[in-house]
């Protein structure tokens, strides 16, 4: 007896229940409810306490409000492995948040701050990687070997984001654009 080998099956895409694994109470299911994902640094991690909000858009432009991302980050001294945390975007408003701290430059690297986001969301076969730099940080900016690889200003300054403050608590806003006009950078890793 022949056995042919099976050909692989087309990639599924990672929603629309993306939730229900990776974020089950906010997909309203009644279990593990006490997860605080989207806080990436705990209480005590020494650093400057910070929050990393922003929506997600399509190539239409429209908000992506069933989107998870992930967080992965040194911790303020720029040790790694630092922190990470995951995080939805709301379902009305598209928004998405993390508390965490402002990290520090990865000592013995050329990079300046970052965190790394991976997103995941229906129509995506595979998640998208990218980075957002802190716009405080010109100097070390300028410097970034990955920021100097992108090249053209307009794509780099996709990856910058904007401080401000709200409420007394300092907020790096982070709009990501999936296509067209403004798309963010994605990293092929």
């Amino acid at each position: 007896m022949t056995i042919e080998p099976l050909n692989e099956t087309p990639s599924q895409t990672a929603g629309p229940y993306v939730h229900i694994g990776t974020l089950p109470s906010v997909a309203g299911l009644k279990i593990r409810t006490q997860e605080k994902l989207d806080v990436a640094a705990p209480a005590n991690a020494a650093g400057e306490r910070i929050f990393i909000e922003g929506t997600i858009r399509d190539g239409a432009g429209s908000l992506v409000v069933d989107a998870v991302l992930e967080l992965w980050q040194a911790d303020s001294k720029g040790k790694l492995p630092g922190f990470w945390g995951r995080a939805a975007t709301d379902f009305k408003t598209g928004l998405y948040r993390f508390e965490t701290v402002k990290p520090g430059k990865i000592a013995g690297t050329p990079d300046a701050p970052f965190v790394t986001l991976l997103l995941f969301s229906r129509g995506l076969n595979i998640h998208l990687h990218t980075r957002m730099y802190f716009a405080d940080e010109k100097d070390a900016n300028a410097a970034d070997p990955t920021l100097k690889a992108v090249g053209d200003p307009a794509l780099a300054a996709t990856l910058i984001g904007a401080r401000t403050s709200e409420g007394g608590k300092t907020v790096y806003r982070f709009d990501i654009v999936l296509q067209g006009d403004g798309e963010t950078v994605f990293f092929d890793i």
